[in-house]
């Protein structure tokens, strides 16, 4: 019987078949993936083969993963060694984003693109409550949606105070699987409620003495917006490790990068130091913006001198 992965748990999940019905299912034996070492074999939005265990139970045994599409993966939040797959067999990810309350780094914006970039998956960053601005949010805002928008990337100002932006929201996920990431506390969950209230999502305010967002949701779930158009719901993450790239293949993951590389003089030129860099001429002056530069030298010193 084929389904789809709905919700993890850690060891069992909530698998949906085609005719509709839920089951209980756990896998049978330990499942490896073209190679990955992941803390989660089986994803929310992997399709499965499985086998009834009890027809009255509705439980089940996953015994087949069928190949990805895609996934997003981190590192894991406890063995930097391992993987954790975030979502798989994605049309498109949101990214929420806040200028304040909590505050959304531009590294962190940037290593979720990366991610996106380097599993094809087309990304929207969304930046929420945007009824919390003052002058100088809104001024730092247009700078960000300039700079993102410039290199193909769709960006939307959303507030659920004010309304702003949620019927453009409502449209992008028309007919999608979409992953909903970002910090905790960014006002992810209180949008799609707003949206579709049908779903209840939990939601929590951020705490008044750190600024950063509590964790709500516990594992990642799928919601059917209809019966084409799909959601899933991850945890809040409080950081973005990158898995599976190389520094020489950074690059390639940043769009305005990857558009002049055929240019540089040498063809392993990382960007640096190198002579005839066609990246570092237009650092500023043309297509690469200088906080997108300073970013990619920021994340390519953070990376471990390997190739994988």
């Amino acid at each position: 019987m084929k389904a789809r992965i709905y919700k993890s748990t850690g060891s069992w999940y909530i698998a949906k078949a085609l005719d509709g019905r839920l089951y209980n299912a756990r896998a049978k034996g330990i499942f490896k993936i073209d190679g990955i070492t992941s803390t989660n074999p089986i994803a929310v939005g992997d399709w499965v083969e499985m086998d009834i265990e009890d027809v009255q139970e509705e439980s089940a045994i996953i015994h087949t993963i069928i190949d990805r599409d895609n996934y997003v993966a981190r590192v894991s939040p406890h063995n930097k060694h391992l993987h954790h797959i975030i979502a798989s067999n994605l049309d498109q990810s949101f990214l929420f984003a806040t200028m304040k309350e909590p505050k959304t780094s531009q590294g962190f914006i940037d290593r979720f693109l990366i991610s996106c970039e380097s599993h094809h998956i087309p990304a929207v960053v969304i930046f929420n409550k945007s009824d919390l601005y003052g002058k100088k949010e809104l001024e730092r805002f247009e700078m960000l949606k300039e700079m993102y928008s410039s290199i193909g990337y769709t960006v939307v100002l959303t507030s659920v105070k004010q309304n702003q932006g949620l019927e453009e929201v409502r449209e992008l996920l028309k007919g999608k699987t979409t992953l909903l990431s970002g910090h905790s506390g960014v006002g992810k969950s209180t949008l799609i409620n707003q949206l579709f209230p049908q779903f209840n999502l939990r939601t929590q305010e951020v705490s008044d003495w750190s600024g950063k967002g509590l964790h709500t949701t516990t594992f990642a779930e799928m919601f059917d917006l209809d019966e084409q158009s799909h959601v899933i719901d991850t945890p809040g993450v409080r950081e973005f490790g990158l898995v599976d790239i190389s520094k020489q293949e950074l690059s390639h993951y940043f769009p305005e990068m990857l558009a002049l590389l055929g240019n540089c003089q040498f063809n392993n030129c990382m960007h640096t130091n190198e002579p005839g860099c066609a990246v570092k001429k237009e650092v500023g002056i043309g297509k690469v913006s200088d906080d997108r530069y300073v970013s990619y030298l920021t994340i390519l010193d953070t990376m471990e001198d390997k190739s994988y």
